[in-house]
């Protein structure tokens, strides 16, 4: 039975994936570029109560129509907080995540998606910010289906505290998603409408 339960709720996430992307690819056509700011400025104005001050925060390369943080990348360092962008090792490991500040050179690595040189150090990041295709109100985000944040979440807060704020737009929340055992919840979601915390 538990067999059967894990395959339903494969299958329910992949119906859901297909919604997602259309709102996704929606959303960015009619605001992408303006959300970019606005999405920048709602997270700034979050991390005042965080510590440590400074912090070490990871984002990611925008790839398709991800809403694009690279404007907020650019905002958190000269705010004086390190930044880094992940990368992927492998199909089932953990991302790692190297640091890099905007402006600094970057290779395609797995998925062409665009990462910090081999050389830039490796850090531990204190927050993750995490694309998605959908967020539901209880803070359960939709992935592509890789499981990289999740193992990825699961290993960092074994170790340390590490805060997840899901970046996305506001047209990709749902009521509510399918979930299994090993999705990772976000702390925060921060949209182009503000910065919330789930319930």
């Amino acid at each position: 039975m538990p067999d059967l339960d894990i395959d339903l709720i494969a299958q329910a996430k992949q119906a859901a994936r297909v919604q997602a992307r259309e709102a996704r690819a929606l959303c960015h056509a009619e605001r992408g570029t303006a959300a970019a700011a606005s999405i920048a400025t709602h997270l700034l104005s979050l991390l005042p109560g965080f510590r440590p001050d400074p912090l070490t925060i990871a984002g990611y390369h925008p790839k398709g129509d991800e809403a694009d943080i690279r404007s907020a990348l650019s905002a958190l360092a000269i705010a004086g907080h390190a930044t880094a962008l992940p990368v992927v090792t492998g199909r089932a490991w953990p991302l790692i995540f190297r640091l890099w500040r905007p402006g600094h050179p970057l290779v395609p690595g797995a998925f062409r998606i665009m990462e910090p040189m081999a050389d830039a150090p490796l850090v531990q990041p204190d927050i993750v910010l995490v694309p998605l295709l959908a967020f539901d109100r209880a803070g359960y985000r939709l992935g592509y289906g890789g499981g990289f944040y999740d193992r990825t979440l699961e290993v960092l807060r074994a170790e340390a505290p590490t805060i997840a704020v899901g970046i996305g737009y506001a047209g990709q929340g749902v009521d509510k998603l399918p979930i299994d055992a090993y999705d990772q919840k976000l702390d925060w979601i921060v949209t182009e409408q503000g910065a919330w915390r789930p319930a």
